[in-house]
């Protein structure tokens, strides 16, 4: 948010799935885009939530949620996989910037999960190896092969992020104290609805 007031945990996934509702109805507010918000948002961030999402261009946080500048801290990586500079960025979040919500979003037809769906079925991994080890920490959740199972690994992905990140010790000690919250839930692509996971 660009004021110094924050909202509770519930109170801004309540903001976001309101935001996300004006999406779905193209009624969007665009909210804090002006030069007016840009000059005021100079002064330091304090953000209603933190985002880690994947890389697709088709889920852009602060649209899907038509919130505006300062209202979210994102992260992206292809698929939600998450290493040690995910981890750092949002262990900054919660600790320096005191964020109290962490939206896990995965999303539908993901195109890393598709590969680790594949991969699950025998097919070989990705070239290069880079992006073999990326798709390799979502494997052990895909089961089956197809659009279904696609789907299903969308959502048990996220659900495998929402665990590694809550037992994690840079963010468990914040889940512990109740000073953060973390929540999985996953974007369709053609309906642009956020459900939770």
């Amino acid at each position: 948010m660009a004021n110094d007031s924050r909202p509770t945990a519930a109170q801004a996934w309540q903001m976001m799935l309101e935001g996300n509702g004006r999406w779905q109805r193209d009624e969007r507010e665009d909210p804090r885009r002006s030069a007016e918000e840009r000059a005021a948002a100079v002064a330091g961030q304090t953000p209603a939530a933190m985002i880690l999402s994947c890389s697709d261009s088709r889920v852009p946080a602060e649209l899907v949620f038509d919130l505006g500048l300062g209202d979210l801290f994102v992260v992206r990586t292809a698929g939600q996989v998450v290493d040690d500079a995910v981890l750092g960025t949002l262990a900054f979040g919660a600790g320096a910037l005191g964020i109290p919500l962490l939206v896990v979003l995965g999303h539908s037809q993901c195109g890393a999960v598709k590969a680790a769906v594949s991969v699950a079925a025998g097919q070989p991994a990705p070239a290069p190896s880079t992006l073999g080890a990326l798709v390799g920490d979502i494997v052990p959740v895909c089961e089956g092969e197809g659009e279904g199972a696609v789907a299903g690994a969308v959502d048990a992905n996220v659900r495998r992020v929402v665990a590694q990140l809550t037992s994690d010790p840079s963010l468990s000690g914040a889940v512990c104290n109740n000073h953060l919250t973390i929540i999985g839930a996953r974007y369709d692509l053609e309906t642009g609805a956020v459900l939770e996971v």
